[in-house]
C-alpha cells in the first residue's frame, strides 16, 4: 500500500529518512536564543538528490554534508508548515545509502516551540526559564528536522548552559542526584548537560527544559519492587519539590507497575515527572523519560494525580505506537484515555465504579467539544462550516498545510475511548479485550500507524481467536463510517456507564434544582458539611450535572459558591466547573451577577485574583475566557460599542504571559464574538515588539481567519 504522506509537513521523508539527529546547543537567556547544530543521520529509501527538512522561523547559518560546505535554499514561509530548507547533495543517494548532514542555526523568543520565561514568571522568582511544546507539529521552530510523526528517531545532544537542563533522554552527565548545576554558580557560570534518547521516537517529543530545577527520586517499595528496572523521579523548582513529591510520589510506581501487567514492560528505562512554571498550556505532555506537568495538578491531597496515568500511558500508546500524522490522533489519545479508565478500574478492586464515573466526566467534556464546532461552524461563513464541522470527527482528512491545533478538543480522547469502550463490550468484555490490547501493543510497538492499520489489526486479531468468525460477524455490525467519520452531537451507539459513584452527586444537584423556588436563601436546607463524602470527581459531577437544569437563580449561585468554597478552592477542576455553570446561558436578567462573576473569573484565568498564578492550561483558560466574555456581552457590557469587553481587556494585559500556543487559540476563541482587531494595527504600527517578532507571517494569517 502506497503511504499517504502527513500533509503537515513539506519534508521528503518518504524518499530519505533520518535515523538519527545529535543537537548541540548553547542557550543564552539574556538574547533569548539557542545557538549550535543539528547533525542527521539519515538512510536513503530510494534513488534522491536533495534533503529537505522542516523549518519555521530558523536562522540558518550554513550547511554540511559529509563535512563538507553546500549550498542550501529556504522556500517561502507557509504561515502552518514554515520553510522548506532544501539540501542539494554532492551526489545522488542510491536505496540504503547512508547520509551525513550538519546544519548550523540559530533560533530566538520566537520559535514557536519555545517560552522564554523572565525570572518573575517563576515560583522562586530569582532564575529565567525555559521550556518547548513541540506537539504537534513545533519542533521544526528549534531544530530543522523532518517533523512529522511517520519519522521516529533517535536523539543526542548537548547543551551549554548558566541553568541546569532537562531532556526528554536519559541524562548521561552530570548525574541528577548529584549537586544542583554540578555544584557550579547559578546563573552565571555554565555547565555542559549530556543526553542520549536510545529508543525511537516522533519529532514531536524531542524536548527542553531548563531552569532552577531540583530532583528528589521516588524509590520503590516492598508493593513496587517489580518497577526497580526503571528510575523515577520528580523534578521542580526548590520552592514546589516538597509539595510535589508528596503529590505524586505515593501513586507513580504504582501505576506503572499495574501498567506493565497489562501492555508490558516499559521500555525507556526513566520516568520523571517535570512541575512547570503555570503558562505551561496542558495537564500533562507526555515527552519520552519525562513527563511535563501543569502546577495545577498540586492539589494538596492527591486528587488529581491520574493526569500521571494519563501522560505514563502515552510510554506505550503514542510514544510507542505512534499516529502517522494528525488525521489519526485519536491513536494515541483515544487509545490512552481507554487504558487509562482500564487502569482505573484495575486499581481499584477491578470494580467498574470508578471506570464508569471517568467515562461520564469526559462525555461531558466531549459533549461541551462537539457543541463548541457545532457553534463555531453556525457563526462562520458558509464555505468555512463543513471544514469546521470536519472536527468533530475522529479521523480528520487534513488538507495540506492546514494547522492541526485548529481541531484540537476532546474529540480524539473521548470519542476514541467510547469506540474502544464499546468495542470490548461487542467482542465478551474486558477480560476478553485485555489479551487483543496485548497483542497490539506487542504488534507496533516502535512504529507508526494510521486508523486503516489498526482497523486490519483489529479484523485479523479477531479472526484468529475462537469463534473467530462469530467475532468477525459482530466487527462487521459497528458502523464505521459513523464512529470513524461521522459529525454531530451524539455518539453512534451511546455505552451506559456505572453510575455508582455519581448517584450521590446527582442526589445533591437534585436538591438544588428543587430549591429555586425558595427566594431567601437563608431558609434554604443545605450545609457545607454536604460535600464531605464527595471526592473530587464527585464534587466535578455534581457541578456538572446542575448545569443540565435551568439555570438557578443568581441568589442560589452565589450562596452554593460561598457555602461550598468551590469560588475560592485550589483546585482548578473544581473552580473552573463553578465558573463554567454560574456563566452558562447568560440572561440579561442576571446583569449584576454575570458582570462580577465574568469579571472574578477572566482575573482568575490571568492571576489578578490575589493569587498571581496564571491558569495557563488550556482546559482552563480557554473556556473560562469565552464563557466570561460571551457573559459580560450578552448583559450589554462591552459588547460592541465604545466600551471594551472586560475579560477581553484582562486578557490583553496578561497575553504576553501565556505559552504561544494557547495565546493563539485564546484569540480566536475572543475573536469569534468582539475581534481582536488591535493585534492588526500592532503588527502594521509597531506598537508590539513582541507580538510582531512572534511569527508576523503565523499571525497574520491567523487574523485573516478570526479578526474582524
Amino acid at each position: 500500500m502506497t503511504a499517504i504522506p502527513d500533509p503537515t509537513t513539506q519534508s521528503n521523508y518518504l524518499s530519505i529518512t533520518t535515523q538519527h539527529v545529535h543537537l548541540d546547543w548553547s542557550i543564552d537567556f539574556v538574547s533569548k536564543t539557542i545557538s549550535g547544530s543539528a547533525i542527521h543521520s539519515l538512510i536513503a529509501k530510494e534513488n534522491v538528490g536533495e534533503v529537505i527538512f522542516d523549518c519555521l522561523d530558523i536562522d540558518v547559518q550554513s550547511v554540511e554534508v559529509e563535512g563538507k560546505t553546500v549550498e542550501f535554499s529556504l522556500g517561502d514561509k507557509n504561515p502552518v508548515m514554515g520553510s522548506a530548507l532544501r539540501i542539494s547533495l554532492p551526489s545522488k543517494a542510491h536505496a540504503g545509502d547512508k547520509v551525513t548532514v550538519k546544519v548550523t542555526y540559530n533560533v530566538g523568543s520566537e520559535a514557536f516551540a519555545l517560552q522564554f520565561l523572565d525570572k518573575e514568571q517563576t515560583q522562586g522568582g530569582r532564575y529565567p526559564f525555559l521550556f518547548s511544546q513541540c506537539q504537534p507539529i513545533y519542533a521544526r521552530s528549534f531544530a530543522p528536522l523532518q517533523d512529522t510523526p511517520s519519522v521516529k528517531l533517535t536523539y543526542s545532544a548537548k547543551v551549554s548552559s548558566t541553568l541546569p537542563v532537562l531532556m526528554s533522554a536519559i541524562r548521561v552527565s552530570p548525574p541528577s542526584s548529584g549537586p544542583v548545576h554540578a555544584g557550579k554558580k547559578l546563573g552565571e557560570e555554565t555547565v555542559l548537560y549530556e543526553y542520549n534518547q536510545p529508543t525511537p521516537i516522533p519529532s514531536y517529543l524531542i524536548a527542553i527544559a531548563c531552569g532552577h530545577l531540583v530532583y528528589k527520586p521516588i524509590d520503590t517499595t516492598d508493593t513496587t519492587e517489580s518497577t526497580a528496572h526503571v528510575s523515577v523521579g520528580i523534578w521542580a523548582e526548590p520552592e514546589l519539590i516538597e509539595a510535589a513529591h508528596w503529590e505524586f510520589s505515593a501513586d507513580t510506581r504504582r501505576f506503572l507497575q499495574v501498567e506493565e501487567g497489562v501492555v508490558g514492560k516499559y521500555r525507556f528505562g526513566v520516568y520523571d515527572l517535570l512541575v512547570l512554571p503555570p503558562s505551561f498550556p496542558y495537564g500533562g505532555m507526555e515527552n519520552a523519560c519525562l513527563s511535563f506537568l501543569t502546577p495545577t495538578l498540586l492539589a494538596g491531597d492527591r486528587t488529581l494525580v491520574d493526569v500521571v496515568v494519563h501522560e505514563l500511558t502515552h510510554s506505550w500508546f503514542g510514544n510507542g505506537v505512534t499516529h502517522t500524522d494528525a488525521s489519526h490522533f485519536w491513536l494515541n489519545e483515544g487509545w490512552t484515555t481507554y487504558i487509562e479508565r482500564v487502569l482505573q478500574q484495575l486499581l481499584h478492586g477491578r470494580s467498574p465504579a470508578r471506570r464508569g464515573f471517568s467515562y461520564l466526566i469526559g462525555r461531558k467534556a466531549l459533549q461541551r467539544s462537539l457543541e463548541e464546532f457545532a457553534e463555531a461552524a453556525e457563526k462562520t461563513k458558509e464555505e468555512e462550516k463543513k471544514k469546521i464541522l470536519r472536527y468533530q470527527r475522529l479521523v480528520i482528512d487534513f488538507e495540506k498545510g492546514e494547522d492541526p491545533d485548529d481541531a484540537y478538543s476532546r474529540v480524539p480522547y473521548e470519542k476514541g475511548s467510547n469506540l474502544l469502550l464499546y468495542l470490548e463490550r461487542l467482542l465478551g468484555g474486558l477480560d476478553v479485550f485485555l489479551p487483543y490490547i496485548r497483542d497490539y501493543v506487542d504488534t507496533f510497538m516502535g512504529r507508526s500507524i494510521d486508523t486503516t492499520i489498526w482497523k486490519e489489526h483489529l479484523y485479523g486479531y479477531w479472526s484468529k481467536t475462537e469463534n473467530g468468525e462469530e467475532k468477525i460477524k459482530l466487527l462487521d455490525s459497528v458502523d464505521w463510517d459513523a464512529w470513524l467519520y461521522g459529525e454531530g452531537l451524539s455518539l453512534p451507539v451511546e455505552p451506559e456507564y456505572d453510575l455508582t459513584l455519581a448517584e450521590q452527586a446527582y442526589d445533591l444537584a437534585k436538591r438544588w434544582d428543587a430549591s429555586r423556588s425558595i427566594q431567601n436563601v437563608s431558609e434554604l436546607d443545605f450545609k457545607s458539611s454536604d460535600l464531605d463524602e464527595l471526592d473530587s470527581n464527585q464534587k466535578i459531577v455534581f457541578l456538572e450535572r446542575l448545569q443540565s437544569y435551568p439555570n438557578l437563580p443568581s441568589t442560589h449561585l452565589t450562596h452554593l459558591g460561598s457555602l461550598y468554597g468551590v469560588r475560592e478552592t485550589s483546585n482548578s477542576e473544581i473552580r473552573y466547573r463553578f465558573y463554567e455553570l454560574a456563566l452558562i446561558n447568560p440572561s440579561s436578567s442576571q446583569k449584576e451577577f454575570l458582570e462580577q462573576v465574568g469579571e472574578e473569573a477572566a482575573k482568575w484565568v490571568v492571576g489578578e485574583d490575589g493569587t498571581g498564578i496564571l491558569k495557563g492550561r488550556m482546559k482552563f483558560c480557554r473556556p473560562v475566557l469565552r464563557a466570561a466574555q460571551k457573559a459580560i456581552a450578552a448583559v450589554g457590557a462591552g459588547d460592541g460599542g465604545e466600551e471594551e469587553n472586560v475579560a477581553t481587556s484582562i486578557y490583553k494585559r496578561h497575553r504576553l504571559a501565556f505559552h504561544p500556543i494557547a495565546r493563539r487559540l485564546i484569540e480566536k476563541d475572543l475573536g469569534e464574538f468582539a475581534g481582536l482587531c488591535y493585534h492588526k494595527l500592532e503588527l502594521y504600527v509597531g506598537l508590539s515588539t513582541s507580538l510582531c517578532k512572534k511569527n508576523v507571517g503565523r499571525i497574520l494569517f491567523m487574523l485573516g481567519i478570526f479578526a474582524s
